[in-house]
């Protein structure tokens, strides 16, 4: 996270209000893609962040400039790099525990009930179709025989919220020029 606000502009703000402005980072100024852009699969290509990643050693592996992280961010539409991207696993194991106690905890701890409408199934072609399921009352859980349902524990739970972080986009190196050039258009002579 580094350079995560490199790119973004700064402004004079008197924060102390002593009349004497100090030079900040203007955090409240966005950026995006255009969601036409978005919607282009051939300029993006698919990658599973991996425990050890960050988003600077991700630029540095696949654009060759470290400072591109921010580019990673605005690609996957993340805007808290803290809570948005995906936590390591002593990380997410430490967050268990603050929100349950301890891990054992949490894996006892019912968080939902699913009646499965698909299981997880793979392609000819290696392509995995997510399993579909939609949350049901406990009531409706019992009534549903065992083959199509399922209890999710609040680890799994968050756990599944977490490695669905890890499935990112990756704007083509052909195009990461244009975009760079395009936000120092936008920020003009702020952009450093």
């Amino acid at each position: 996270m580094a350079f995560y606000f490199r790119p973004f502009p700064k402004i004079e703000y008197d924060i102390k209000k002593n009349k004497l402005p100090l030079l900040l980072t203007n955090v409240t100024a966005r950026y995006k893609i255009r969601d036409v852009l978005k919607n282009k699969v051939a300029i993006y290509y698919d990658y599973i962040v991996k425990d050890s990643d960050r988003p600077d050693l991700i630029a540095y592996k696949y654009y060759d400039d470290e400072t591109l992280d921010w580019l990673i961010y605005l690609v996957n539409d993340i805007i808290d790099p803290y809570y948005d991207w995906p936590l390591q696993q002593d990380a997410f194991e430490k967050y268990m525990k603050t929100l349950y106690g301890s891990t054992s905890v949490a894996r006892a701890t019912v968080f939902e009930y699913r009646k499965i409408l698909n299981e997880q199934s793979v392609l000819f072609d290696g392509t995995i179709i997510p399993e579909r399921y939609v949350v049901v009352d406990l009531n409706t859980y019992n009534g549903l025989s065992t083959g199509s349902r399922r209890e999710v524990d609040a680890y799994e739970y968050y756990e599944e919220l977490n490695n669905k972080k890890r499935q990112i986009k990756l704007l083509d190196k052909r195009f990461a020029s244009d975009v760079k050039s395009e936000v120092e258009l936008i920020f003009g002579e702020n952009y450093n």
